[in-house]
């Protein structure tokens, strides 16, 4: 190969390197550019996720009162600047517990009884201690006599009655009087502890049915505690059980 050829090749070369280069350094500054770029991008984005998920921070208020919890509310002060959705407001009252402090039982209602729960003691307690002097009379003559004694009287509920009422010595006023299908039907405000009523006894086929008055358990639902004898060859003690109210429609109150 002659001298000019080797020339002519060797600027050839350096002619093609040096555009190379160029190319090279024009590529380098393209992808700075570009990851420049897109590092621009992914901050502004994070920022403003960072700015959207920063909620402020609520107070929970654990305040205890009477009042029921309220349901999360909204107001129109309290809208988020996001896509206008609610802010949830977060205030919260817990109910109070009512604690109620336990009942001493008298020395006279302390033992063992299948004939009452004992969750009633203390309505026959209260019952036993302030009525009036006839009223503590017959009941507590009636307590004795089913509790203590388990008196078993020959007949049925009236004259199981009509024994407590005759050993505790006392008179009977009729206070109302109706019939037990047309009433008319006593008011629960009528009847005072150690009535002898006469009702229709809803728990057991609407028949007849007389008991002793002690107390009310629900007056709204017309549920009272009664001494009741089921009496005739049942050979059982009296009883005290709760029954339903609705239709009493005779009372009889004990007197001095």
């Amino acid at each position: 190969m002659s001298r000019l050829s080797i020339s002519s090749v060797a600027a050839s070369c350096s002619l093609f390197m040096f555009t190379g280069s160029i190319a090279a350094h024009t590529h380098a500054d393209s992808m700075s550019a570009l990851i420049a770029q897109k590092s621009a991008q992914s901050y502004a984005s994070t920022s403003y996720a960072s700015s959207y998920l920063a909620a402020p921070s609520v107070k929970v208020s654990t305040q205890s009162t009477i009042q029921r919890a309220r349901s999360p509310s909204y107001s129109n002060d309290s809208m988020s600047s996001y896509g206008n959705q609610p802010a949830l407001s977060t205030t919260y009252r817990y109910p109070e517990m009512q604690r109620q402090a336990p009942t001493a039982l008298p020395a006279f209602l302390s033992g063992n009884y299948d004939n009452v729960d004992s969750e009633y003691l203390p309505l026959l307690s209260s019952a036993e201690t302030q009525s009036s002097m006839a009223a503590r009379e017959v009941v507590s003559v009636a307590r004795k006599m089913a509790l203590n004694e388990r008196t078993i009287i020959k007949g049925g509920c009236w004259d199981y009655l009509n024994a407590v009422f005759n050993r505790a010595g006392v008179s009977r006023n009729t206070i109302h009087k109706g019939t037990y299908a047309q009433g008319p039907y006593a008011n629960s405000s009528d009847i005072e502890t150690g009535d002898w009523l006469y009702y229709i006894n809803h728990s057991y086929n609407g028949v007849e049915h007389s008991g002793l008055f002690v107390g009310w358990v629900d007056e709204h639902a017309k549920q009272a505690l009664i001494l009741s004898y089921a009496g005739e060859n049942r050979r059982e003690p009296a009883r005290y059980r709760v029954y339903d109210l609705s239709n009493v429609y005779q009372i009889m109150r004990p007197s001095v």
